[in-house]
């Protein structure tokens, strides 16, 4: 393999895929409280949109109640804004600086609802894995032509290239199935 070609740069491209699902997937609410639920929310505050973290202290005081305890009062209407326009399916309670979520149970319909959100994650997390390939491969075009690599170079580091894409996708595969188990069983 030569210094032109990383495949490592191509598999940390892969992975950064594979996290941003992770990040996706535990954004999805289940039956059970978890402050990962909150995590996707931005928050309108000081003219800017804010990650909630940056906003208030989000715990799980019981297993189907999430708290934010906001730490500018004047924040606290723009967080149960963002809340309800987040299409979570949560109703905050604000009392003071401190807004309760209560998780309520899952129906069958939202259920599958979550499960098709989940599939859109993982396409996503597939094409952007598959477009990781493409651009590897259209390097690998590109040196060969210019006489960088040979033409075995260039075969073999296609494979790898392959074998890699085909882990990742696996991945998120087993990512999916493990949420989708997670949606129907809580």
């Amino acid at each position: 393999m030569t210094d032109a070609f990383d495949l490592k740069q191509l598999e940390s491209s892969m992975q950064s895929s594979l996290d941003a699902l992770k990040r996706e997937l535990s954004g999805l609410r289940t039956g059970r409280a978890s402050t990962h639920l909150l995590d996707p929310l931005q928050v309108m505050v000081y003219g800017s949109k804010m990650p909630l973290a940056q906003v208030g202290t989000v715990s799980v005081p019981e297993p189907r109640t999430l708290s934010i305890q906001v730490w500018d009062r004047a924040n606290v209407s723009a967080v149960e804004r963002s809340i309800r326009e987040s299409n979570l399916g949560l109703n905050p309670i604000v009392d003071g600086q401190l807004i309760r979520l209560p998780i309520p149970t899952l129906t069958a319909e939202r259920r599958q609802e979550l499960a098709k959100i989940a599939h859109k994650y993982a396409e996503q997390s597939r094409v952007s894995v598959r477009n990781v390939r493409r651009d590897g491969m259209d390097a690998l075009k590109k040196l060969e032509k210019d006489g960088k690599i040979s033409e075995d170079e260039h075969r073999k580091n296609s494979g790898n290239v392959q074998e890699l894409t085909d882990k990742y996708v696996k991945e998120v595969d087993n990512l999916l199935a493990s949420k989708e188990q997670e949606i129907q069983t809580v």
